[in-house]
């Protein structure tokens, strides 16, 4: 299907929504009107971007016959002066459209569950999981984006052997979504008396949240077990059985939260993982199916990718799967982002758009 094929079908709907959206019947019914709202915004930039365009063509038209049957040499000059103002319009607009048609990740618009682990390297390992948790903290408050922890279990030394968190706001999975795999530190550990560069990991993995609508759970496939929870090295045993662990019989997951003093909370934030790793399993199953010979060159999703790495010694953080390489590792440390985050959003959008463009053309 050409292009501007799928643009006329894209304004046709937002017309056809716009009607639906002024039905009596359809204001009435809360969860129909979310829905079509939702799809109305969704096309509502590509839409108004699509009607410059044309209003462009129809001026440069427009123009030109005035220019067949003009005989005043300025007024010619300054029409064709004109049409050359638009035409230079035209081409950044069709790429912006063609960016617009993309297909979108469905999950781009969700709040997402974060999981970071050290992983290989012992209590350096769960320093820089400690790290990671500051950083992306950080990230997320320069994004006007609100954490919530949901497990946390430190080591000693102020590292962390797991964090479990979820970010809110807007489009957050469609930024944190490249975050998932490992990531490999190589610096001079504090506990290292000889100066020596060592090389840890931690993984982070970064699910998209789901409602209950969205996965279906039957609950007797969900076993329920209470325990009673413990603080920090074992210290501060409460005796009373608030800890839940959830473990859903047909995937195998389990999911334990004892952060709670209350059985109910510690439950809900467990059903909450829970949801976002059962939808994730299932996902990650169509997708091999659906791309079994095919791997995105921004990453398989592999939860054991080395995606970046990041080396203290040189102030210098990697992303191997784009090859970029910035000098400012301390910057991002602290939470800035954005230019690893927009350089990963293009190398998707650029795979995606060559995609598109076999055969297709405005």
């Amino acid at each position: 299907m050409e292009i501007l094929t799928q643009l006329e079908i894209v304004e046709e709907r937002y017309e056809k929504l716009n009607e639906l959206l002024s039905d009596p019947d359809i204001i009435g019914d809360s969860k129909k009107l979310m829905e079509l709202s939702k799809e109305q915004r969704s096309i509502e930039k590509t839409v108004f971007v699509f009607r410059e365009y044309k209003d462009i063509l129809r001026q440069i038209k427009e123009i030109k016959e005035l220019l067949d049957i003009e005989n005043d040499k300025d007024m010619k000059e300054m029409m064709q002066e004109e049409v050359k103002e638009l035409e230079n319009k035209i081409n950044p607009l069709e790429e912006k459209l063609k960016i617009l048609l993309l297909p979108k990740d469905p999950n781009d618009e969700k709040n997402v569950v974060v999981e970071i682990r050290g992983a290989a390297g012992g209590d350096e390992a769960a320093l820089f999981a400690s790290d990671l948790l500051r950083m992306y903290t950080k990230y997320a408050e320069s994004q006007g984006w609100k954490i919530e922890i949901l497990e946390y279990s430190e080591i000693g030394i102020g590292g962390i052997k797991e964090a479990i968190f979820t970010v809110s706001g807007e489009e957050v999975y469609s930024k944190m979504k490249f975050e998932s795999g490992a990531h490999r530190v190589q610096r001079v550990p504090t506990t290292e008396s000889s100066g020596r560069i060592h090389t840890s990991t931690a993984t982070v993995v970064v699910l998209p949240e789901v409602e209950e609508v969205e996965v279906n759970i039957n609950e007797n496939d969900i076993r329920v077990d209470t325990f009673a929870s413990s603080g920090a090295g074992g210290q501060s045993v409460n005796t009373t059985m608030s800890a839940v662990r959830l473990t859903h019989i047909p995937t195998g997951i389990v999911v334990s939260m004892q952060d709670e003093r209350s059985q109910i909370k510690n439950k809900e934030k467990a059903m909450k993982i829970l949801r976002a790793r059962v939808y994730d399993k299932f996902q990650q199953e169509e997708q091999e199916k659906f791309d079994a010979e095919r791997k995105s060159k921004v990453g398989t999703g592999d939860r054991s990718e080395r995606i970046r790495t990041y080396n203290y010694p040189q102030n210098r953080v990697t992303d191997h799967r784009i090859g970029l390489s910035l000098q400012k590792l301390d910057q991002i440390m602290e939470g800035k982002l954005d230019e690893i985050m927009e350089a990963l959003r293009i190398a998707e959008q650029t795979e995606k758009m060559k995609e598109l463009n076999k055969g297709n053309s405005l």
